[in-house]
């Protein structure tokens, strides 16, 4: 539903700039909560955790050069050849997790020194194994390769909430991470043992993955000796289990700025850029959330001036199969300008929000803003979604 909501919102702040002939970008910064309002409880009662809203809207102007957009846009509009320029704003707040559910994690250690991850999150392409593996890895030393991530079998899994609300890592991650910190104190034990030393004097070099008594580097022991040992440690496991709960949801949030040029003898719209900084916290994994934003700003684009599902008077669809259903491909769309920037969360240890849902947010209303921003100048005040060439043709004319 965040999609539709901000739109809602992206749509009503446009209107309200455009009534008062103020630049949307400007309105949009004069109604941000300030960074050291935060933590920040809305009159609805929600309690957000962190933002640095004008942050990622100056990202944004500088890297769009805006100054030099809009000079080009009144350009344009006095030459009858060149193709109109829009330029479309949206300043989203995501709500990720926003039950605060709580989620399972668990970590093993086999006896050749590698490592089983259980999850009660699922993964069906974000990448769960891969960043899940990475926390372990940290904190651990051992090779990412050599740890396996499991979700998803009842027979294994004892419970958990599964994918939703873009919650994945900062509780199913949180959980692994605080299991994996048990595990070590627990391998500390036991490493103390085969070091004959006090477990307080133990330390784990996580570039390495091996034990020592601080101080004494050159004799050490390896995950696998710990693990070898452990049945001869009392009352020690080198397995732990968290459910991690979290204090309360997260806020990631995003500003989106797009760029598009309207042919005046077709009404079909070309998106030229689209400048996204999506913040969802720390980020384990860049490239994971770079592959998150991606999608979720191509799907926003489709939404905003393809997809559609039409009827004819009596109902019958229109729109019946992917052949006459607009569906997005590479070809329609820009290559998109992510600008990164981490504002952490104090509510999980990560440090980490949500990004699966952000870009899905942004981009939608973005692409429409930009749109009605290209035929202003001409009187239109709003087009509706998808913004075919037709209806632009249509609103110009």
């Amino acid at each position: 539903g965040r999609p539709e909501a901000a739109h809602a919102i992206e749509r009503m702040v446009d209107c309200f700039a455009a009534e008062i002939n103020m630049d949307p970008a400007e309105v949009r910064r004069r109604n941000f909560i300030a960074a050291s309002d935060f933590p920040f409880t809305t009159p609805m009662g929600a309690s957000m955790d962190s933002g640095e809203y004008a942050t990622a809207l100056d990202a944004v102007l500088d890297a769009a050069d805006y100054g030099a957009l809009r000079a080009e846009q009144q350009r344009r509009r006095t030459d009858l050849s060149a193709p109109l320029l829009g330029l479309g704003w949206a300043a989203y707040v995501e709500i990720a997790n926003p039950m605060a559910n709580s989620e399972y994690g668990s970590v093993e250690i086999q006896p050749d020194g590698s490592a089983i991850v259980l999850t009660g999150s699922s993964s069906h392409g974000q990448g769960h194994h891969t960043a899940f593996a990475q926390l372990t890895a940290e904190l651990t030393g051992i090779d990412i390769d050599r740890i396996e991530v499991r979700h998803g079998d009842t027979a294994e899994v004892p419970r958990g909430g599964g994918t939703g609300g873009s919650k994945s890592l900062q509780a199913g991650g949180s959980a692994v991470w605080q299991a994996t910190e048990a595990l070590v104190e627990s391998a500390k034990v036991v490493a103390a043992h085969l070091l004959e030393a006090d477990a307080a004097d133990i330390v784990l070099d996580t570039e390495t993955g091996l034990f020592s008594v601080a101080g004494t580097p050159a004799i050490s022991k390896s995950w696998s000796d710990v693990a070898g040992h452990e049945s001869e440690t009392t009352d020690v496991m080198l397995r732990a289990e968290i459910d991690f709960q979290p204090p309360g949801a997260t806020f990631p949030f995003g500003v989106h700025l797009s760029v598009v040029e309207v042919d005046t003898d077709t009404g079909n719209v070309t998106i030229s850029r689209h400048i996204a900084c999506d913040d969802a916290g720390t980020m384990v994994n860049p490239l994971l959330v770079e592959g998150q934003v991606h999608g979720g700003v191509a799907a926003g684009i489709a939404q905003a001036l393809m997809e559609e599902f039409v009827y004819d008077e009596d109902g019958n669809p229109q729109t019946a199969n992917l052949a006459e259903y607009a569906l997005v491909s590479a070809a329609e769309l820009p290559t998109f300008e992510r600008i990164p920037q981490e504002t952490p969360t104090p509510r999980n240890p990560l440090g980490a929000k949500g990004i699966g849902e952000s870009g899905t947010i942004g981009a939608t209303p973005a692409v429409q803003n930009a749109v009605i921003d290209a035929l202003a100048h001409l009187g239109v005040q709003h087009i509706d979604i998808p913004a075919t060439a037709e209806r632009v043709w249509r609103a110009m004319n």
